[in-house]
């Protein structure tokens, strides 16, 4: 996630970089192939936009039983009357008409739905705390109180009427845990961040730490609004400097010993927190995703270095020099000297050379305890989480959590829990956290090329991974802290970019957002330039402008279901759900018949009302925003196996490669509807609804985040000011989304 630019001091994306080098093909074998040669709330937007988008443009600040007598005559009996057939319920049904594509400035809705912002980047979570200036000059450290920037995944806890306790069926007042993933330096400082290279100054430095991380807020409905109650003794801050205990098997490691913690049990922080989860038991569940360029190594002499810890520093794309943010040259002080991890002490315990290893992790927040310490739980593994989400538990089995691993060429993973799952435990935190988030096994998939896959275990039984030359595995901590390297000991398949999962309530199915991926090739391969395989099958030449882009442009989502329903299985099969392109793309590359009303591209956020069934898709697109804005749409899909085996034709620089993968059924027009278009340069991350389903929150994450920091002063160049509208300057914000008629969003229950 997260597309970052010249506004901002780091250079490019980590999702596109990749470090997965391993010699692991994409899969053992291809069935078939050959190759041969040959932007709501902007004003000014009346009807006719509205009628011309399909939606609203908002402005604003926003039995029958036969019988037979008997009788003495010889009669035949007549035959009984057949029971009637009875009439199949209705398929369910979009409630709304689909939005068209548009690059607006503007949230984009449809017709009969409303929208406003309900916390935007800077809001004060306190009365104590003044109102934002959104102009750079506010006050770092009034950034423990503030909304952080680049509002990302979330989650809704539900509370009592009195706002006292926990009610999971809570839909008047609630808890929103959200996460703040990255910032817009140019637009989060008054004139931007300071140019790079040299010494940041520390007032950058300690605002920019402050606005990442996460925001836990009460919200409750006054007059029949959702608010933010700043009087909340609920709400709070954790940036990447709030502690944190380091729980599960790397817990007091050797790994994770510095000068804060030398004994290796706590650490300091979280960062670019992505998407989310929540779990059985009431608690919030955030993903560090592209942590490892928050770091330096200036100073360090790798001949000084392990081997094994030079591994990892590649395998995880730890910077061998300065890092992108600079964070370590802000002062003598630990909480800027802890950002460089070079050896410059003694030992481990005398300097912050194993702080990059208390990061990469899924971090469990209590949000109904303000005064609880989050923790990281290392055995869900150490990579670039997207997102941990549960599938349906059932007493006396265990927890099984799904995950991505957000970077080119990288795996998907699930973890399974030793303890078995007591309805006892329901709103017990973060002690029933400590049950079965400690102690499990994790696994990561291979997918092969028929339709089937396997769960391979990152365990030291397997001796994969325990007799690997690549490295030294010797303890589950090992396992926990360098998950990566284990992944590709094992054998995994390499993905295009598994960015968000959820999980169908219907069935069990599970849904994974594959973003896209520059580096699939159809010759050549090698290194992380992979040949198309079955479940990644598709690398062709796309056109945006007059720049050609070549690879998985455009992205898919694969499903998978578990062997026997069960979700401890080790087997599953699988297919695409549906293939994301452009509508006026060739067969060839728009496989699933995507039409002007659903053709999407990168797909990444991705959720299942618990209420409606519906599969909310949103988008973090480079690759057609010529074309439109990023976007949210709506999806009730069918199930594994609704389709069959096809065949992929793909072609990069004259090149062709044919590929047999497992293809769901096509969407149409009354399965796959677009739902809303946000404004100019921003992502559509984050969703969150009311248990009633009638209410939804929606992020927008860095809405013209292209402006260069060097037309700061002229705001007539500013490429969006959403939400304000005029010539303010751009915010991350929530959005509310309500049907006007008070019903459930997207269907008609």
């Amino acid at each position: 996630m997260n597309k970052q630019n010249n506004t901002q001091i780091t250079s490019a994306d980590p999702d596109d970089i990749g470090n997965n080098q391993s010699g692991n093909a994409s899969f053992d074998s291809v069935l078939e192939a050959r190759i041969s040669r040959r932007s709501i709330l902007r004003g000014g937007l009346g009807g006719a936009a509205a009628m011309m988008f399909g939606g609203v443009a908002l402005g604003g600040a926003l039995t029958a039983c036969g019988g037979g007598g008997s009788s003495d005559s010889a009669a035949p009996t007549p035959a009984p009357t057949p029971a009637p057939t009875p009439t199949p319920a209705p398929a369910a049904r979009f409630n709304f008409n689909p939005v068209a594509k548009n690059v607006l400035d503007a949230l984009t809705i449809p017709a009969g739905y409303s929208a406003a912002v309900l916390f935007a980047l800077g809001d004060p979570i306190n009365n104590a705390t003044a109102a934002y200036k959104n102009d750079g000059s506010d006050d770092a450290l009034s950034f423990d109180f503030r909304a952080g920037d680049h509002h990302d995944g979330m989650n809704y806890f539900g509370l009592n009427a009195a706002g006292t306790a926990r009610d999971p069926n809570g839909s008047e007042r609630g808890l929103i845990a959200m996460n703040h993933e990255h910032i817009t330096d140019a637009f989060l400082h008054v004139a931007g961040a300071t140019a790079p290279g040299g010494i940041r100054p520390q007032a950058e430095v300690d605002k920019e730490i402050r606005a990442h991380g996460v925001a836990v807020i009460e919200v409750q409905k006054t007059a029949g609004k959702f608010q933010l109650n700043r009087g909340s003794s609920y709400n709070r801050r954790i940036t990447a400097q709030t502690p944190m205990e380091l729980n599960g098997p790397a817990r007091g490691s050797d790994y994770m010993k510095t000068a804060y913690s030398t004994a290796g049990t706590q650490g300091r922080g979280t960062v670019n927190n992505c998407a989310t989860g929540d779990t059985p038991w009431g608690t919030f569940l955030t993903c560090e995703e592209n942590w490892a360029g928050y770091f330096s190594r200036t100073g360090d002499v790798s001949a000084n270095r392990s081997a094994a810890e030079l591994a990892s520093f590649t395998r995880y794309g730890v910077p061998s020099a300065a890092s992108g943010k600079r964070w370590d040259t802000a002062g003598a002080a630990d909480v800027y000297k802890r950002w460089n991890v070079a050896a410059s002490g003694a030992s481990a315990a005398a300097d912050f050379r194993n702080e990059a290893n208390t990061f990469g992790y899924v971090v469990e927040i209590d949000p109904y305890s303000a005064s609880s310490t989050p923790r990281k739980r290392t055995h869900l593994g150490r990579f670039a989480h997207e997102c941990a989400v549960y599938a349906p538990v059932a007493a006396g089995k265990p927890v099984v959590f799904y995950m991505g691993d957000d970077s080119r060429n990288e795996y998907i993973y699930k973890y399974v829990s030793k303890a078995v799952w007591d309805p006892a435990d329901a709103g017990r935190g973060l002690a029933a956290g400590d049950k079965y988030l400690d102690e499990g096994t994790l696994y990561v998939a291979k997918f092969n090329a028929d339709g089937s896959g396997t769960w391979l275990p990152l365990t030291l039984a397997n001796t994969a991974i325990s007799g690997y030359a690549g490295f030294s595995f010797k303890t589950v901590a090992d396992i926990c802290v360098n998950t990566r390297i284990a992944a590709d000991a094992a054998g995994a398949t390499k993905m295009d970019r598994p960015e968000w999962c959820s999980v169908n309530p219907k069935n069990g199915e599970v849904y994974y957002t594959l973003t896209n991926n520059s580096n699939r090739v159809t010759t050549g391969a090698s290194g992380s330039k992979l040949l198309p395989d079955a479940a990644n099958p598709r690398a062709y030449e796309d056109m945006k402008g007059s720049t050609k882009q070549t690879g998985n442009v455009n992205g898919h989502i694969i499903r998978t279901a578990e062997a026997g329903a069960d979700p401890a299985a080790t087997s599953f099969k699988w297919d695409v759900y549906v293939f994301a392109a452009e509508a006026k793309a060739g067969a060839a590359v728009n496989l699933s018949s995507l039409t002007d009303d659903n053709d999407m591209s990168s797909p990444d956020g991705i959720w299942f009302s618990p209420k409606s069934g519906i599969l909310w898709i949103q988008t973090d697109d480079g690759a057609y925003t010529d074309t439109t804005n990023c976007m949210m749409l709506a999806a009730l899909p069918g199930k594994v196996g609704d389709g069959g085996a096809i065949k992929v034709a793909n072609s990069v620089g004259g090149t062709a490669l044919e590929v047999t993968t497992q293809k769901g059924k096509n969407p149409d027009g009354e399965t796959l509807r677009r739902f809303l278009v946000g404004p100019k340069d921003c992502e559509i991350t984050g969703i969150a609804e009311t248990p009633d389903g009638k209410t939804l929150f929606v992020n927008i994450q860095h809405p013209g985040e292209d402006t260069k920091v060097a037309d700061l002063g002229d705001p007539s160049k500013f490429t969006s000011h959403w939400p304000a509208g005029g010539t303010a300057r751009p915010r991350s914000a929530t959005v509310v989304i309500t049907k006007d008629d008070g019903g459930t969003i997207g269907l008609t229950l």
